[in-house]
């Protein structure tokens, strides 16, 4: 006897499982606790078997046998609905998995546990390639089905303006992703291995750098002469002595300078490798940090901006005086400062370990590093020191024979000239109403030439006159 609705609904729990049938293989299963459940009883070559339709109410009995006759005609063509079943709900998953594993997906799933470990602007940069550059060309697709001529034709554009770096860079990325995926059992292989051999090769360059002895003299003294906004200024003069990351200056605060123990802790997350570093203080940049809190230490920043004080310098700011300066980009960056206090460090016999540590290298062995941390700090701090009275040295070379110059002028000046030659010179507090030139100032043109190679400008000769 078939059921009713009526009789579905009205099933109740007896303490005993009940098995109350419609026909065709199809009952409804009532558990012990009052649960309604949809089965079918069959058998498929010989074997006595089962199909679960679901759970009453949310499968009603219309439902059921609907479910009941589909299974009936799967075995009028020789076919298990049991296993058609399984194979359904495979397939399924299947492009379930297809459709929420595309590579976009697994990317930024692999960049959400990976950022924590980059810097803030290493971050973005990487976060920009993926977005801009990487998700419009390959993001929707599954990375199942990602071959590498779908990784080759992403950076072919990258390839053919000449902008190899680029492509060796968006090649990188896109292998992470790839490894993380077959790390996670997404795919069995990673697909991206091994292709940015197919990419033309990137040719190695280094940051520009002063590394001479008399040019960095020469390039100290033009920094001391320099004239403008305060924070370039007093960045430029603080760079050469701690030789850290440009960066990692710029956006220097207050707070992280311990001036009485002569330190200065840069946080993990301004370093590029994430991890807290320590810079001990000279003399020489204790002193340029008193004079500099005189005019910004009412803020948190070192160096503010001229537009908003809490607001850094850009990165182009400081560059930008480097190029007043004379400085091509051929010739000076400011991580050149790094690649100087390197070169000059190490010919001059310290330790490579110690200087590595300063220039906060990454140390492959984490326990190495943590033991080098404190094993090397007094050397550091001794390192620091010597470097910034080495810079002092070089700095005063020139200027000592300038002043020898000057004193030799002079006296020249006493004696008594050609007639042609006189010069009549007044010493004292120039008038605010009058325009002084370099011509007012008395040195003569051999002069003036002997004091602009040493690295003095027009201004410089009027003050080193009338002072």
């Amino acid at each position: 006897m078939k059921l009713s609705d009526a009789a579905v609904r009205n099933a109740k729990a007896n303490g005993k499982v009940q098995k109350l049938s419609d026909g065709g293989g199809l009952y409804l299963h009532v558990t012990a606790t009052g649960s309604k459940l949809w089965r079918m009883a069959y058998r498929f070559e010989g074997k006595q078997k089962l199909l679960s339709f679901g759970a009453y109410p949310a499968v009603s009995l219309k439902d059921a046998r609907h479910r009941r006759d589909d299974a009936r005609e799967s075995l009028a063509k020789g076919i298990d609905p049991g296993e058609e079943k399984k194979q359904a709900r495979e397939e399924k998953l299947a492009k379930e998995r297809e459709e929420r594993d595309t590579f976009e997906f697994v990317a930024r799933e692999w960049f959400a546990k990976y950022e924590p470990t980059l810097s803030e602007k290493h971050a973005k940069k990487l976060r920009r390639y993926l977005e801009n550059t990487i998700f419009p060309v390959i993001g929707g697709k599954p990375v199942t089905q990602l071959e590498p001529a779908d990784f080759l034709q992403l950076v072919q554009p990258s390839e053919r303006l000449g902008h190899h770096e680029t492509a060796h860079k968006l090649m990188r990325l896109c292998g992470q992703v790839t490894r993380y995926a077959r790390i996670t059992g997404r795919v069995k292989y990673d697909v991206a291995a091994g292709l940015t051999e197919a990419l033309t090769p990137v040719q190695t360059t280094h940051f520009a750098a002063v590394t001479l002895p008399d040019d960095i003299g020469q390039l100290l003294r033009d920094i001391d002469a320099y004239v403008g906004y305060t924070s370039v200024v007093y960045c430029l003069k603080i760079l050469p002595y701690v030789f850290t990351r440009p960066s990692e200056l710029r956006l220097a605060h207050w707070s992280e300078f311990d001036c009485k123990n002569a330190i200065w802790i840069i946080p993990a997350s301004r370093m590029k490798m994430r991890r807290e570093h320590v810079v001990p203080l000279s003399k020489q940049v204790l002193a340029l940090l008193k004079e500099l809190h005189t005019y910004t230490g009412n803020g948190e920043l070192l160096f503010p901006s001229a537009r908003a004080l809490t607001t850094p310098i850009s990165d182009a700011a400081p560059l930008a005086a480097l190029r007043r300066m004379g400085y091509g980009k051929e010739t000076m960056t400011l991580h050149g400062f790094r690649a100087m206090a390197s070169t000059r460090l190490n010919e001059l016999g310290f330790r490579a370990d110690v200087i590595e540590a300063q220039l906060a290298h990454k140390e492959p062995d984490t326990v190495r590093l943590a033991y080098n941390r404190a094993e090397y700090m007094e050397e550091r701090r001794q390192l620091m020191q010597n470097w910034a009275n080495y810079l002092d040295e070089l700095c005063s070379t020139k200027t000592i024979s300038m002043e020898a110059t000057m004193t030799d002028t002079i006296q020249s000046l006493k004696t008594p000239q050609p007639s042609e030659q006189n010069t009549f010179v007044t010493i004292g507090k120039v008038p605010e109403d009058e325009q002084i030139t370099v011509a007012d100032t008395g040195w003569n043109e051999e002069t003036r030439e002997r004091m602009r190679q040493a690295g003095y400008d027009d201004m410089d000769m009027i003050r080193a006159w009338y002072s």
